[in-house]
């Protein structure tokens, strides 16, 4: 498999993280987006959106974006841990995932990209301040769930942990903390000590 990667990006990193607790080995292959390789005829043969992450699967298959990538990874290498089969199941997945792709993309990852001055498309699509409103309906909603549970989905990590956690964990370089969301804090210590973690790029650590 080859991953075409960017080592800030916590869509890559999730697609890393993932790949890692599988035990799945992996070529990555940068992509300079700084430089517009996004763009090349080439990368737009992989990718038509002109986005990373892509996997090139070992049978010459080109997927785009995390969350698909995610889905087929579980498909493929893992078990009914990570995206259950039955019904009621993989929807508890599904909803944490339509979470994370509307206000953890337009909250929490915006608000990142704008705290970092990121060279990035999303980061014109809105201001800080309507980032930080949607990634406290976002936070509201994990806080809640977290508070009794230790996963978001099931009584042990799904690929919903997996996408929920780079961006949130990665808030706090948008300059603001996570002070106020002690359930969401602790749900980072359990994934981060889950085996085959990987240590988030460019984290700025929320207090514990």
């Amino acid at each position: 498999m080859k991953l075409y990667d960017l080592e800030r990006s916590g869509n890559c990193y999730k697609i890393r993280l993932f790949l890692s607790f599988l035990g799945q080995d992996y070529e990555r292959v940068p992509v300079a987006l700084d430089e517009g390789a996004q763009r090349s005829p080439e990368f737009l043969r992989l990718n038509p959106r002109g986005q990373i992450p892509v996997l090139l699967t070992d049978e010459g298959e080109a997927i785009w974006d995390s969350t698909a990538i995610l889905v087929y990874l579980a498909r493929r290498y893992g078990d009914e841990q990570w995206l259950p089969g039955d019904p009621l199941g993989m929807a508890r997945v599904m909803q944490w995932l339509a979470l994370e792709q509307n206000e953890g993309r337009y909250g929490t990852a915006r608000a990142r990209v704008i705290g970092l001055n990121i060279k990035s498309g999303l980061g014109q699509t809105g201001t800080l301040e309507e980032s930080h409103r949607l990634a406290q309906v976002a936070f509201a909603a994990l806080e809640g769930r977290l508070s009794n549970h230790t996963w978001l989905a099931a009584d042990h990590p799904t690929i919903a942990d997996i996408a929920c956690y780079p961006y949130t964990a990665l808030f706090p370089e948008s300059g603001f903390n996570l002070d106020a969301y002690p359930a969401i804090r602790a749900w980072f210590r359990s994934l981060e000590q889950w085996p085959g973690y990987v240590a988030l790029p460019r984290r700025v650590a929320a207090r514990a």
